[in-house]
């Protein structure tokens, strides 16, 4: 059994709780803080004026909580063995700005929303301040009091293939749809050039070899980007043309054969896939995408949230109480 196999598999266990959970409302919080909501989105619309590039950076916060044991914030623990510090994370960024949500939640309802929540709201806040889809969050998720470093090998790293991914997603109860779906989050932000140089340099660990799939004109420009031996964290845009606009160009860019991301452009490019009549869609139907997002997001959003009397409301998003 592979590494890959062995994380689904455990996972797969650990998710027999159930994908979806009843208690979570969009009205969880209209008695206790009506007005979280509008907080998320003041505090957010602040924060752009000081990184234009926050709105896809907080909802990569939310992905890559929910896909280790769940939407329980517990990515945002502190901690030398933390999940902040394993390899899928050190690249993730927006902490600070969650912080001044949770200032801000807490002077108008102490004690009262979650960090888990302050995800949700935060990423679906993003992605319609970005141009994209609005949907009602369901809320009421409790914040965990452990991290879960040993889970982050389920986060997915942009090489694998896309039956792994597939199997990967199944196992979090999402089909392939939202595999499409979610995917196309990648239509704003950026990613770093360790993310993808293997497809310019060395495929299929064959040396000099390039991704016979990667647009040529492309991979000679990603290649101006990301030269051989050059800084592996630069950041490049994900979208090479609108990368901080939530939209369906991403799709577009598939079947160009321009998807930076090995894991993103072998949604089209694997043939027989069911995936490539999605991204068909998608990329001819801006609002097929918006809708299938916003489902397959209060989907992920559901993925083993922490209700009732288990975890806790953190004070503090960085450490628990």
């Amino acid at each position: 059994m592979s590494s890959f196999q062995m994380i689904t598999t455990l996972f797969l266990l650990a998710m027999m709780v159930g994908t979806s959970n009843s208690q979570l409302s969009a009205t969880y919080y209209a008695k206790t803080c009506p007005n979280a909501s509008s907080i998320v989105r003041s505090v957010l619309q602040q924060a752009e004026q000081n990184d234009i590039w926050i709105f896809p950076k907080l909802v990569r916060l939310h992905f890559h909580d929910c896909f280790v044991h769940g939407c329980d914030a517990s990515l945002l623990l502190n901690g030398t063995d933390s999940e902040k510090t394993a390899t899928p994370n050190l690249s993730t960024d927006g902490y600070a700005v969650i912080d001044d949500i949770k200032t801000a939640l807490e002077k108008a309802c102490p004690r009262v929303v979650s960090c888990a929540d302050i995800l949700a709201l935060a990423a679906q806040i993003s992605v319609s301040l970005g141009g994209g889809p609005t949907w009602k969050v369901p809320l009421g998720r409790r914040d965990s009091q452990t991290t879960h470093r040993e889970g982050t090998g389920t986060i997915p790293t942009g090489h694998e293939s896309l039956a792994n991914i597939a199997t990967l997603f199944k196992s979090m109860g999402l089909d392939s749809t939202d595999l499409v779906a979610l995917s196309g989050v990648h239509t704003f932000g950026r990613a770093r050039c360790a993310a993808f140089m293997d497809r310019l340099y060395n495929f299929n660990n064959v040396s000099g070899k390039i991704d016979p799939i990667l647009n040529g004109t492309y991979a000679k420009t990603l290649g101006q980007l990301c030269p051989k031996g050059g800084d592996v964290t630069s950041l490049i845009d994900l979208d090479e043309q609108t990368s901080l606009t939530f939209d369906n160009k991403y799709f577009l860019n598939l079947q160009n054969r321009r998807g930076l991301l090995q894991t993103d452009q072998e949604l089209f490019s694997t043939k027989g896939a069911e995936t490539v009549a999605i991204v068909n869609r998608f990329a001819s139907s801006q609002s097929q995408f918006f809708n299938s997002f916003a489902k397959a997001m209060i989907k992920m959003g559901n993925i083993n949230p922490l209700t009732g009397t288990n975890g806790e409301i953190r004070l503090d998003c960085r450490k628990i109480n």
